[in-house]
């Protein structure tokens, strides 16, 4: 007999069992999956994961499998005993600060538009747009070019044939130039941004991978444009974006995927 005919059962103990299917190394699954791990019937576990990602709290991917989403996580950081993408990442981000003295900053990709979700800043770095929770373009910002280029084809075909913002004389508004920047962001998994989205300001950014080779998240450091030169913080963006990676559960044997 099905668990939800027990005695007591309540909508919000479905939702829960729903939501705790998901485990490290189940963070993408199927309504089939969801099926197996809670025992109850298709057509309830539809409704609940349909409701809950209309909520936010799971995001459904174009290959239909769901996955924990932005506003579930933002709640889980609030946990005390919760170790966040942010926790995870703060070492390295002040690692950065410390050596490089300029702002370093974690987003994360939400709709179409990257959301920043921790940032360090010196008093001498550029001035930015945004603040911590704040939203980024994808096409014209160092974090939003390396989880756009991770992306699946679908958001990269959206993106590319809407309406490209110049937010300055420096931004990149051409679709044929963008994929280009989209194919050597995949092959390298770093992006360099000169003053485009705020002149004066120039980005290099890097992904980070999960275990199941999934970006989920970029780390960029914003530089004074002319301040510093690229390929000397490069390495360093690169060296942090791995090592946040293995945290994460990545390894070198493991393949980065895209979508």
């Amino acid at each position: 007999m099905s668990r939800t005919s027990e005695p007591g059962r309540t909508v919000s103990s479905r939702l829960l069992e729903v939501l705790f299917a998901f485990r490290p190394g189940h963070c993408a699954l199927s309504l089939a999956d969801l099926v197996r791990k809670t025992g109850m019937p298709h057509a309830t576990v539809r409704r609940l994961a349909m409701d809950l990602a209309d909520f936010g709290a799971l995001d459904r991917r174009p290959d239909g499998r769901f996955t924990v989403g932005l506003r579930l996580w933002q709640l889980g950081t609030l946990a005390p005993l919760t170790e966040s993408l942010r926790t995870l990442a703060r070492p390295f981000l002040e690692d950065l600060y410390t050596a490089l003295h300029q702002h370093v900053q974690l987003a994360v990709l939400e709709g179409r538009e990257a959301v920043i979700i921790e940032r360090l800043s010196a008093l001498e770095a550029p001035e930015l747009v945004s603040q911590v929770g704040g939203r980024l373009p994808l096409h014209c910002t160092g974090v939003g070019k390396v989880l756009l280029s991770h992306s699946d084809t679908e958001l990269i075909e959206t993106v590319l044939t809407g309406e490209l913002r110049a937010y300055s004389s420096r931004s990149i508004v051409a679709p044929e130039v963008l994929r280009k920047e989209i194919a050597d962001c995949r092959r390298t998994g770093t992006a360099t941004v000169r003053g485009e989205l705020t002149l004066g300001a120039d980005s290099v950014a890097t992904r980070i991978v999960n275990g199941e080779g999934r970006v989920v998240a970029a780390l960029s450091v914003v530089v004074r444009t002319d301040s510093v030169k690229h390929h000397a913080v490069l390495p360093s963006v690169i060296a942090s974006g791995l090592g946040l990676s293995r945290l994460l559960g990545w390894s070198p044997d493991v393949k980065v995927r895209n979508g």
